[in-house]
């Protein structure tokens, strides 16, 4: 074989294989997923993100066939797991559910971040959100936000204000207020919503912002008060308390979720997994089970969930400068 012959068929072969790669990365997104996909919740089992990232893998695994496996790789505010996932091959077969404390909170609190959030992910959807309810012990003499505002201006740094940990969007909200308010409030971190529950009930703490599902039905029973939802509309389990801002003090800071990849993951296979976890979220079953919780499930574009971290960063940065709140 000639010299020339030989170069013409290397050429031929070279551009040949060239072209079939971009043809296989079609075919691979076309039929993803192929194989198991780990799903990380950045926080412990039993709580919000866990319950999303579980029942949101447990129905993709039924339509596609293949298993969505929820890892939960907790610490540091949900940094953590966020971090693995931002270092994860871009192939769709690392998720996080994700939300905002690692991708908006944290990054108002640490002037040090292991990844960029937004940069360093591809959003897929906004899931779900959860209202916080502000609730008063019952020994506290106050019935709506105003009235609770004037008591704790008479008595400034004498009244408790309890939240599920330091930094955690319940503190956020109470920064919030005192800038809002002038009001001197002494905060009182507990190690989660439930030891905070605990205190609230007990009287250890006056006051608190919670998650909806655990103070609600000891409102009901008088054991404890609600006073307003810091939501943008009230919540379906609790129709009848206000909102913040129907009281005039414009505060909402819903616990809200995201599903995320790494960047760089191709725009095949998020706008993939953006359709179907929209169709499993508008799913009756799994929304009455989510309003159990308080949950409201909410899918939406990537462009959605982008647009919604970058407004929560933003004034969650001016919070958190404003109150010298910071993670070193």
């Amino acid at each position: 074989m000639s010299r020339r012959l030989l170069l013409q068929l290397t050429l031929t072969l070279a551009a040949a294989t060239a072209a079939a790669w971009p043809a296989a990365d079609v075919l691979a997104q076309a039929n993803y997923p192929t194989r198991p996909v780990r799903m990380i919740a950045p926080f412990p089992a039993g709580g919000g993100y866990d319950f999303m990232a579980r029942n949101i893998g447990i129905r993709l695994t039924e339509v596609w066939g293949q298993q969505f496996l929820v890892e939960n790789r907790a610490g540091a505010n949900g940094n953590i797991g966020s971090d693995v996932v931002a270092k994860s091959a871009p192939d769709g077969y690392t998720l996080l559910l994700g939300g905002i404390g690692p991708q908006a909170l944290s990054v108002a609190l640490y002037p040090k971040m292991p990844y960029d959030a937004m940069k360093d992910f591809e959003p897929i959807s906004l899931v779900a959100s959860q209202p916080n309810l502000l609730v008063v012990h019952p020994s506290v003499p106050v019935k709506n936000v105003k009235e609770l505002i004037a008591l704790a201006k008479s008595k400034p740094g004498q009244i408790t204000f309890g939240s599920p940990s330091n930094a955690s969007g319940q503190h956020f909200g109470l920064e919030q207020l005192k800038q809002m308010t002038g009001v001197d409030l002494v905060h009182i971190p507990f190690k989660g919503a439930a030891p905070l529950h605990t205190a609230l009930l007990s009287g250890e703490v006056s006051v608190g912002f919670n998650i909806i599902l655990l103070p609600l039905q000891h409102i009901k029973t008088g054991k404890l008060r609600g006073l307003a939802t810091a939501s943008t509309k009230r919540a379906a389990l609790a129709p009848d308390i206000p909102t913040m801002a129907e009281q005039g003090y414009p505060i909402d800071f819903d616990t809200w979720y995201g599903l995320y990849a790494p960047a760089g993951t191709s725009k095949e296979i998020v706008a993939k997994l953006s359709a179907e976890v929209g169709r499993i979220l508008a799913v009756q079953d799994f929304k009455d089970r989510a309003a159990v919780m308080g949950v409201e499930l909410s899918g939406t574009s990537p462009e959605r969930l982008s647009a919604h971290m970058r407004n929560e960063i933003n004034r969650w940065t001016k919070v958190a400068k404003a109150a010298n709140m910071k993670i070193d």
